[in-house]
């Protein structure tokens, strides 16, 4: 097939009772809608057989997460694109041809997103990718629409077509063949940060990244795991410092890691005052378990192409943001991206 849009499902009943229905409504003839579960203990399987037997159903073993549980439900299926698929999501008419129309023109593009809104707050952007992914030279992620919490309002400002860092996984549409020859997403990073990797690895490679704001859907977010939540900040924290160390050019590594974990005694401590003492312990699990996996990726680092990539900020964020006034994304001059 052209497209398989692919949802992945773990106790969400609740999202495919609201969502599946505009899906289905505005969905294309070359495109297939595919159910994949994580192991749910909802109602979720009898509720698809009963009301949507149409749909194709893969149940898989266990809830390996969201790298997981895509890669054995993407092994299955067949087609010339994927569209990884947040349940949580509600789709417009006209949201897949423009993508697969600017995939189509380009060979060199391995992942495009289109434009993410808030579900609740319709005139803004959302969290989850906003108009497009960005990262600065010391890991922290954030978008053009969405600097740390300041979500903008959405008046055109990033209606341009645009190669971007990295396409958010609530809404990734990816070329299926590069998809699968460069092992898809990182099975050990469970959540979270999963897709900035694979898009990193992508930009490694020579690949792009692309935002299409033709297309536009709506994001609830926090679908599966709460918006606060210790186990959230543990992942963040965890898998930042693992994509750092898997895409980060040798000559770059120790002086990154350095200020990075001053940065996150800083942020921990905020954690503490802010949000309690479990984001506080997380903070510091992760950084025991991250060199615990470290271990891991020595291998992979000595194969692994490491190339100064384009569309990283190479200033800090936190200090952009708290010390400088840059509260979005057009406040940054392009002369501070590489």
């Amino acid at each position: 097939m052209k497209l398989a849009i692919v949802i992945l499902n773990w106790n969400g009943q609740k999202f495919l009772e609201k969502f599946l229905p505009s899906l289905i409504k505005y969905n294309e003839d070359y495109a297939e809608i595919i159910i994949a579960d994580n192991a749910s203990m909802d109602n979720s399987i009898d509720f698809l057989k009963e009301n949507y037997p149409q749909i194709k159903l893969i149940q898989n073993e266990s809830n390996g997460g969201f790298s997981k549980g895509y890669n054995d439900a993407l092994s299955q299926i067949d087609a010339q694109y994927y569209c990884l698929l947040n349940s949580d999501i509600e789709v417009d008419k006209n949201w897949i041809d423009p993508v697969i129309k600017l995939m189509d023109s380009d060979e060199n593009i391995a992942v495009c997103q289109p434009k993410i809104r808030s579900y609740h707050e319709p005139e803004k952007f959302e969290y989850a990718g906003a108009a497009g992914g960005f990262i600065d030279k010391y890991g922290y992620p954030f978008c053009r629409g969405r600097m740390f919490m300041n979500l903008e309002v959405d008046e055109g400002q990033y209606d341009n077509v645009e190669e971007i860092f990295w396409g958010t996984g609530a809404c990734m549409f990816v070329r299926a063949d590069l998809y699968q020859k460069h092992g898809g997403l990182d099975n050990s990073f469970f959540a979270h940060m999963e897709e900035i990797d694979f898009c990193w690895r992508m930009k490694n490679l020579g690949y792009k990244i692309m935002y299409c704001p033709q297309s536009t859907v709506y994001h609830i977010g926090g679908g599966t795991l709460p918006k606060k939540s210790a186990r959230k900040t543990f992942l963040n924290f965890r898998n930042n410092m693992l994509l750092l160390y898997k895409n980060l050019p040798s000559k770059k590594l120790t002086w990154v890691f350095t200020v990075r974990f001053f940065l996150d005694i800083i942020a921990a401590v905020r954690f503490l005052f802010d949000s309690g003492f479990a984001d506080f312990k997380a903070v510091f699990k992760a950084h025991i378990e991250f060199h615990k996996m470290k271990k891991h990726y020595v291998e992979y680092r000595k194969t692994a192409k490491h190339n100064n990539v384009s569309k990283i900020y190479q200033k800090n964020l936190v200090v952009s943001y708290y010390f400088r006034g840059i509260k979005k994304f057009s406040d940054i001059k392009n002369k501070d991206f590489s």
